[in-house]
């Protein structure tokens, strides 16, 4: 397992969002640290490393903004930490981006419906779309022997069926961002194909994007 250096990755991340005006994003940080504080990720490690890292890794693709990068840090703080989306520090797109990212069921709705509408939607978002391509490639790079054979099976089916065809229609949606999505479905694609043959998981690539 890789321990990931906290300390390092704040300083990083701190004199970058400063020297690129990211006023948003310096407030997100703040935010986000506080409400993370104490909790861990299931390897053990302190829950801020997940979007202190994701956040390393958006800013170092072309095009990445302000907005996306505020809610690169805060898209667990209201699944996971109970914070209502209004309260966010931030401007409503962030708010928008953040509520875009987190999994609200309807009212009789069934689990696989729910997933489903819950990747067409993220389109509707550039900010939520970055986050959630970025959040599903660490948490695929870290999950083995840590998460359960189920539970990785799932995250590789659902990022080959649902996720990848929505990066791949955004680069249309989204031209300035499709260098961007290009990385982001690229590493993606290394990434949870040689897990699919790790796991005797057989993909449908007739017709995928």
């Amino acid at each position: 397992m890789y321990i990931y250096d906290k300390d390092k990755m704040l300083t990083y991340l701190r004199g970058y969002l400063h020297g690129a005006h990211f006023l948003e994003s310096e407030k997100a940080l703040g935010f986000a640290c506080d409400k993370h504080s104490g909790q861990k990720r299931k390897d053990g490690q302190p829950y801020i490393i997940h979007p202190l890292s994701m956040a390393c890794y958006a800013v170092a693709l072309h095009g990445t903004t302000d907005d996306m990068v505020a809610t690169i840090l805060l898209h667990d703080v209201v699944e996971d930490c109970g914070v209502p989306l209004s309260t966010l520090p931030v401007n409503d797109n962030i708010k928008r981006g953040v509520k875009y990212m987190t999994i609200t069921p309807f009212e009789g709705e069934e689990k696989a419906a729910m997933k489903r509408r819950y990747f067409r939607e993220l389109i509707e978002s550039k900010e939520a779309l970055m986050c959630k391509g970025i959040d599903r490639f660490m948490n695929l790079s870290t999950m083995e022997g840590i998460m359960d054979e189920d539970s990785i099976k799932k995250n590789i089916i659902e990022t080959h069926e649902l996720l990848m065809p929505v990066l791949h229609d955004a680069k249309n949606r989204y031209p300035e961002l499709s260098n961007a999505l290009h990385i982001i479905r690229a590493s993606l694609r290394a990434i949870y194909v040689n897990l699919a043959i790790v796991h005797n998981i057989e993909l449908d690539f007739n017709g995928s994007k």
